[in-house]
């Protein structure tokens, strides 16, 4: 079962890559799809916006465009919400049959794949030539940049920042006599001491389901301490200390963690945490409205990843920098650009941001007081400022990074979890994905180079 899958994974990761290539042999010209037959309009009239987070930010949507429309009476925005597990599938079904929108929330996990086919216009020229210039964070410009796979060219306004954190419910922690982790062999000890199965107490929730390898992929280079993603054109996921970190963490499941875990993805891992006696969750910072939903500011502590060794520097998994994309089939692209530009200033990413729990990308929005009163985003940006956190930068320049680290492999982290293969089995099976899609990639580049 193991090996037929792993032939299906690379089969499509193979198709995949192919496409992107041929797609990008005619990005500089007309390729028929039509998506450089827009226009830039008028600057009035109607757009459409698909928020890529649709339900859980409608709401701060919802206020953003009515602000907008309030200052441009002339333009009117269909908001369309799309669930962030469907988002990336709509995309791809509106590039292969039209029907994209003028904008769209684009993350760096999938902004390669996007870019490839041609379907976003570089936003570089019009952000330095607007109020844009120089108000953006140059660490999440530099991880769409890298995302794009273009140079230094953008393909999407930055809007938001994450970082993997350690959420915990601080009044289970005081009951038990427990600190708060702050070291890899605290947080193995609290998982144990918060877990009573009989009960339906654990110390701990992962994430079996839709999502699982790259927040395993957090887990593991936090405590091996590996600090890049890549030795060469080789990819360090297989690093014996990588693989000795993996077998920890899933040895987690069902020793203090539900056995639901194997099916959950990122709704029904909080819904867990949220309902149940759990002492611990990894995920990221996008989840921090529900934790205090769930529980109150009180109950509840969100802290980056302990370092590898005590009192060492901190690994870093690079989390996906968030965005908004111009659309190259836009008929608007005026109307539209005016839109990014009033979502990304300061006041207004300074409101997504606040009500989403997340890094402004808006550098003026960063010094704002909520942020003083939100504890996890303060210690995040914290934590990503300080000089000796290393920050391991995953390869979303790879236009089937995507499909490898989900359906290429999320069956394979099941059988893991399940004891069915070694942590080194899986590790590798990643990697030869991982550093087959990196070749193909290099040769792509190689290939533009020469036209």
């Amino acid at each position: 079962m193991h090996r037929k899958h792993n032939r299906v994974g690379r089969a499509a990761v193979a198709s995949l890559t192919a496409m992107a290539l041929a797609v990008a042999a005619t990005a500089c010209g007309d390729d028929g799809s039509g998506y450089n037959s827009g226009k830039e309009g008028s600057g009035t009239g109607a757009i459409t916006f698909w928020d890529n987070n649709g339900g859980a930010r409608t709401a701060v949507w919802q206020k953003i465009i009515d602000a907008f429309e309030k200052e441009n009476p002339a333009i009117d925005v269909t908001y369309v919400p799309v669930p962030i597990t469907d988002v990336q599938s709509k995309y791809d079904t509106a590039i292969a049959g039209g029907g994209l929108p003028d904008v769209g929330g684009v993350g760096t996990s999938y902004l390669a794949g996007m870019v490839a086919r041609d379907a976003l216009d570089p936003v570089t020229r019009r952000i330095e030539d607007g109020g844009l210039r120089g108000r953006l964070s140059e660490s999440m410009v530099e991880s769409v940049a890298s995302a794009g796979g273009r140079g230094e060219e953008l393909y999407s306004v930055p809007t938001s920042g994450n970082q993997g954190v350690l959420w915990c419910r601080t009044d289970l922690f005081r009951a038990a006599g427990l600190e708060v982790p702050g070291t890899w062999d605290q947080f193995y000890s609290a998982a144990e001491r918060l877990t009573d199965a009989d009960r339906n107490e654990f110390g701990f929730t992962l994430r079996g389901g839709a999502g699982s390898v790259a927040q395993a992929l957090d887990m593991m280079y936090a405590q091996s301490g590996i600090d890049t993603f890549w030795n060469g054109d080789r990819t360090t996921v297989d690093h014996p200390e990588n693989v000795k970190a993996l077998e920890k963490y899933v040895a987690l499941y069902e020793k203090v963690t539900p056995s639901a875990d194997l099916n959950n993805d990122f709704a029904g891992m909080v819904a867990q945490f949220g309902q149940g006696e759990i002492g611990m969750l990894q995920h990221n910072l996008g989840s921090y409205t529900d934790h205090v939903e769930a529980f109150g500011k009180d109950r509840i502590d969100g802290s980056p990843l302990p370092p590898a060794t005590d009192g060492g520097p901190r690994t870093v998994v690079s989390s996906p920098v968030d965005g908004l994309g111009l659309f190259r089939s836009g008929k608007n692209k005026a109307a539209a650009w005016k839109f990014i530009e009033f979502a990304a200033s300061h006041e207004m990413n300074s409101l997504w941001n606040q009500e989403a729990g997340s890094i402004p990308a808006n550098k003026d929005a960063m010094g704002d007081t909520w942020i003083d009163g939100v504890e996890p985003v303060k210690a995040a940006m914290r934590s990503l400022n300080d000089p000796r956190t290393k920050v391991v930068q995953l390869p979303y320049h790879l236009p089937d990074w995507s499909h490898i680290s989900r359906a290429g492999t999320e069956l394979d982290f099941q059988e893991l979890l399940l004891g069915e293969v070694t942590a080194q089995r899986f590790a590798d099976t990643l990697a030869d994905l991982l550093n087959d899609s990196q070749a193909e990639w290099k040769q792509q580049q190689k290939q533009k180079q020469q036209r």
